[in-house]
């Protein structure tokens, strides 16, 4: 499963990329207002900072201007990924792009005959939104492994299922068990990723045993150095 970093913030993304887990950038209108700066100074900052594909969204509703928004922010880098909402203008857009050889990532998907819808678009990417269909109480998961079902079944489709709306790190993990391609997730879940109790009290249980033994592994190598000279 590829990780995308859904954020706008460069200093989180500096921060999580020299991890070297981060394949891509997700943003969105939201995302961008929060950084409080410029759209296309923040998108070629992030560009790069991360070779992989970034995800910038159209701001209009209508086909005429949301195709000449994405071909705009398309020129911005060559891993530009140009979202669209899923909307019939938004799938118009999607084809026509796609058509150019322009990778799009529709979003904004909540069910499975919209993803459907989306693929047949030429989408790059479907962006189905797990957290924001579990607060209206049905199940975020279960649409997941729908799309994963039903592109599986047509091989011609190419569409990546981009697992968004991502709340914690159960929605990674079962995703991923389903199979989808992609999840994008905030940096704050991605870090929980990391921990576990048992983690932290093995490493402080061997950090204790060593702490007796008076030694440092770096005057260890200097000794070591020094025999061999």
């Amino acid at each position: 499963m590829k990780f995308f970093i859904d954020t706008a913030d460069i200093a989180e993304i500096r921060d999580l990329a020299a991890t070297g887990l981060v394949d891509g950038i997700t943003t969105n209108p939201s995302l961008i207002a929060k950084s409080g700066r410029d759209l296309f100074e923040v998108l070629k900052e992030i560009c790069e900072v991360v070779p992989g594909p970034v995800s910038a969204e159209v701001t209009a509703i209508d086909f005429d201007d949301m195709l000449r928004e994405g071909r705009i922010l398309a020129k911005v880098a060559d891993n530009i990924v140009v979202k669209t909402p899923l909307t019939v203008d938004g799938l118009k857009t999607c084809k026509t792009l796609s058509d150019d050889g322009i990778k799009v990532n529709v979003t904004l998907c909540f069910s499975a005959a919209q993803a459907i819808l989306a693929a047949k678009a030429g989408a790059a990417y479907i962006s189905p939104f797990v957290g924001r269909l579990d607060d209206t109480g049905a199940d975020g998961l279960q649409l997941i492994a729908e799309i994963v079902e039903i592109y599986n079944a047509y091989p011609n489709f190419h569409t990546e299922v981009l697992v968004a709306s991502v709340r914690h790190v159960g929605h990674i993990i079962e995703s991923a068990k389903m199979g989808a391609d992609v999840a994008t997730i905030p940096p704050a879940v991605l870090r929980a990723m990391y921990k576990h109790p048992l983690t932290d009290k093995g490493l402080d249980a061997f950090l204790a045993d060593w702490a007796k033994t008076g030694q440092t592994i770096g005057d260890a190598g200097g000794k070591e150095t020094r025999r061999s000279a």
